[in-house]
């Protein structure tokens, strides 16, 4: 076949296929559309899925009645008119090509008024082919309906899902646009019923309520960010472990209001959760992050969900600091149960806490008392004075241990209640940041051995062994080859104490090749060594040793989470207690 033009009719239905992908698609135009019209106010409302009818309508400023047809024309726009425009787009449609693409492969009629017009104007077009231009009384505002999407595509309506199933993308659709601009009302009505309303009063946490729950909107955090970076600036509102999900759909990430998908900030705002969260939970996070629009180009893809950075390196390194910055803050010990309403608990004066607690008063690394000392052949706790500078101070309540149930879990008391701890998880939790400290400062406490101890290593063990020897190494690993498969070891972590150094060794290997979660080898050496370590369930503590462990809990810079982020402990407050023994309505 010889080259030759296509026809515009051809053209068009290109162009509209890589717009009008499904019904979302038409409804992410027309919602973008009203955005950049300045509408406080916005109503969807669909039937069938999207592909009977949709009906977008607004209160924005609408289109001059002599604009109307020309808005139909491909490439025809008001949001910019030159190619240097194209460097600092600040409005959501700027190609000209959705009005078009949508009229071309449905039965479209737009209504609009602007507001020094005393009448509206109306176009009728169906299948690209304008059928009726005229006037139309109406409000000031713009209202789109879309109806028979696709119909005489057959081929393009093969590939959509269940009316059901597009029903839902437009929902998630609506659920984003609404969290990223909670200063406009959305309303959206799905085959006759209001699936969301919005306020508009520009309150992000009634949003997440209204989408969410009220529970989870009062968990959430607000973004913190105490860099002076021009540059980028991160805002929204982080949700705590207790709200995290199953996948990461609810992980939602604007640029300057603008739902984006990026793999590498996705991936920044997990790890930026590392010990938060337990394994194969992800956050639910609003983060909206304001950008100078010449840092960042939008115009990678026709549904302009793609975008690029001109640095994207520094915005993964803010989107992930601020985020742990609010976490490593803001994160409170999880609730027992939920909140009582409206009650405070019981909390007892600041003046009286030393009567209250005197065991750990004045502040353990204040004073310059000396500390009790515990053997290492008694409780595993070898911390001694240089191990705990490197541990930076926490933010736990102060408690005061009042004993130990079912050799697994502490017992202890704190200002606003009653505290359970899981001995394991906040061993492992002290463990790990003194390992981590330690391996930064490359300065491992080492334990040599009187007489050297020889086992033999699988060759996964022996792999990881001799890919990762420096990392080992760090740890306090002194360890030689000795034979195929054998391997003598003169010396182990301090951590390890009074632990058989053969076991330890392959039991650490064997942890370091499962990863914990963790994908840089040093934090995976880390974190099998405090696991390997840590005093085990079952085991049971004398009182100093319980109180030693919650001290040096106290100083830990994460308290809350274990390694992989199990909760180290949980919280009973006083307005519960209260409550349940009939104390409190």
């Amino acid at each position: 076949m010889s080259i030759q033009l296509l026809t515009e009719e051809v053209a068009s239905k290109i162009a509209a296929g890589e717009v009008t992908e499904r019904p979302a698609s038409v409804v992410k135009e027309l919602v973008e559309n009203s955005l950049d019209a300045q509408a406080s106010t916005i109503a969807v409302d669909i039937q069938g899925g999207g592909l009977d009818r949709i009906l977008v309508a607004d209160n924005g400023y609408g289109i001059e009645k002599t604009d109307v047809p020309l808005a139909f024309e491909r490439f025809a726009t008001s949001k910019l008119s030159q190619a240097d425009d194209l460097e600092t787009i600040a409005t959501f449609g700027f190609r000209g090509e959705a009005l078009p693409s949508i009229a071309a492969v449905s039965q479209l009629e737009l209504i609009t008024r602007t507001p020094d017009s005393t009448s509206g104007s109306k176009i009728e077009i169906d299948q690209g082919k304008v059928i009726e231009i005229g006037s139309q009384g109406s409000s000031f505002g713009t209202s789109v309906t879309i109806q028979h999407l696709f119909r005489n595509f057959p081929a393009r309506r093969k590939f959509l899902r269940s009316p059901k199933s597009e029903a839902s993308r437009i929902q998630k659709l609506i659920s984003k646009f609404a969290l990223a601009h909670p200063e406009v009302a959305f309303t959206l009505t799905m085959e006759g019923t209001q699936s969301l309303l919005t306020s508009g009063s520009g309150n992000l946490r009634e949003v997440i309520a209204e989408i969410y729950s009220t529970r989870v909107a009062e968990a959430m955090l607000e973004l913190e960010w105490d860099n002076t970076e021009p540059m980028v600036s991160p805002r929204g509102l982080i949700g705590v472990a207790s709200v995290a999900r199953s996948n990461r759909e609810h992980m939602s990430i604007f640029v300057n209001g603008r739902w984006i998908q990026n793999r590498a900030l996705s991936y920044a705002l997990q790890e930026a959760y590392k010990g938060f969260l337990m394994e194969r939970r992800y956050p639910l996070a609003i983060v909206d992050l304001q950008i100078p629009y010449d840092q960042v180009d939008v115009n990678v893809h026709p549904s302009k969900t793609e975008v690029r950075f001109q640095d994207e390196g520094s915005i993964f390194s803010i989107l992930q600091r601020s985020v742990r910055q609010t976490l490593l803050g803001e994160t409170p010990v999880p609730e027992f149960n939920r909140p009582v309403q409206n009650q405070k608990p019981t909390s007892i004066p600041q003046a009286n806490l030393e009567a209250f607690w005197p065991e750990v008063q004045p502040d353990l690394e204040a004073s310059n008392s000396p500390k009790p000392e515990i053997s290492h052949s008694e409780n595993h706790f070898p911390l001694n004075e240089r191990s705990r500078s490197l541990i930076p101070k926490g933010a736990l309540p102060a408690l005061r241990v009042l004993g130990q149930i079912q050799a697994t879990y502490l017992i202890a008391e704190g200002p606003e209640g009653m505290y359970l701890i899981d001995q394991h998880a906040a061993h492992e939790r002290i463990l790990f940041e003194l390992i981590t400290a330690e391996v930064t400062s490359q300065s491992p406490k080492i334990q040599g051995l009187m007489e050297p101890v020889t086992t033999n290593l699988n060759s996964l063990q022996a792999e990881i062994l001799h890919s990762q020897k420096d990392t080992i190494s760090g740890l306090g690993f002194l360890v030689e080859e000795f034979g195929e498969t054998s391997y003598v070891i003169r010396g182990v972590p301090a951590v390890m104490t009074n632990q058989d150094p053969a076991s330890g060794l392959v039991d650490i290997l064997d942890l370091m090749a499962d990863g914990g979660g963790y994908e840089s080898w040093e934090q995976r050496a880390a974190y099998s060594l405090a696991c390997h370590s840590a005093i085990r369930a079952g085991k049971v503590l004398v009182q100093k040793e319980m109180s030693e462990l919650v001290r040096e809990l106290e100083q830990c810079h994460q308290p809350h989470t274990c390694p992989h982020g199990r909760p180290t402990m949980i919280h009973m407050s006083a307005a519960h207690l209260e409550k349940a023994f009939g104390r409190r309505g």
